[in-house]
């Protein structure tokens, strides 16, 4: 078997989290893909919940929207948006978020807003979608993205989510429920929030990345802590659920 690439080792990784989640609200992309590779291999009881208010979707190919008709069909619900908002996500039901951007910070805030400046931006992004509400209420936010200068940046260009805003305690202070980004996934390896400091600190490297590929990667001085793991290579299993996904 060929080995892994750095996209197959991230979603990979992000599959694993999700190893003993319950439920998970997922967008499309590689957080689709991740969860629906932890219900093949790792977690066959995830219940896997889409914006779109599919509730327990089984899909067997990745969606192409959040609007795919796969995962209406293979619901155990489907309910309204304002319903899931309402039901769901607002009171704290859902207990891990996948979420990506187009930008992050050391505090774990994105942007999928604007790159530039507001009034006249370079690039107009999709915008916040329920992102903001889903980051705020969710029991845990995985942020899956990335991991280069053009994505980790000292300054956010907007902030569109809040992850710990600037640091300790600004979540309590906005009346956040949830406890918010406890992982950031990359193509490099893998960042936690510092509990002293709220800022992302590197605790795991993926096999053949070194910390000065981390760091020449990150907009600021990266944080490296002091038992820095390496991840567990894939698995044939693993891999081959994912590339027989990728294939449908």
């Amino acid at each position: 078997m060929s080995e892994a690439s750095a996209d197959e080792v991230q979603t990979i990784v992000a599959a694993r989290a999700l190893a003993h989640t319950k439920t998970v609200f997922i967008g499309v992309g590689r957080p689709s893909t991740a969860a629906i590779l932890a219900r093949m291999v790792h977690n066959p009881s995830l219940v896997l919940v889409y914006e779109s208010g599919a509730i327990g979707a089984k899909p067997f190919h990745i969606p192409l929207s959040i609007g795919d008709g796969e995962l209406a069909a293979t619901a155990d619900a489907v309910v309204s948006v304002p319903e899931m908002f309402n039901d769901w996500i607002g009171p704290g039901r859902i207990e891990v978020a996948f979420l990506s951007a187009a930008q992050i910070d050391r505090f774990a805030n994105l942007n999928s807003t604007v790159i530039g400046d507001y009034d006249h931006p370079v690039t107009r992004l999709p915008g916040a979608g329920g992102a903001p509400e889903i980051a705020a209420n969710c029991e845990r936010v995985i942020v899956v993205i990335p991991h280069s200068r053009r994505t980790f940046v000292e300054r956010l260009d907007f902030v569109t989510t809040v992850g710990y805003a600037d640091g300790p305690g600004a979540r309590q202070r906005l009346g956040m429920r949830g406890r918010g980004p406890t992982a950031v996934i990359t193509d490099l390896g893998v960042l936690e929030p510092d509990p002293s400091s709220a800022q992302l600190v590197l605790t795991q490297l993926h096999e053949g990345v070194t910390v000065e590929n981390a760091r020449d990667a990150t907009g600021w001085d990266l944080a490296v802590a002091e038992q820095l793991s390496v991840t567990e290579p894939p698995s044939d299993t693993e891999l081959d659920a994912l590339r027989e996904l990728l294939a449908r």
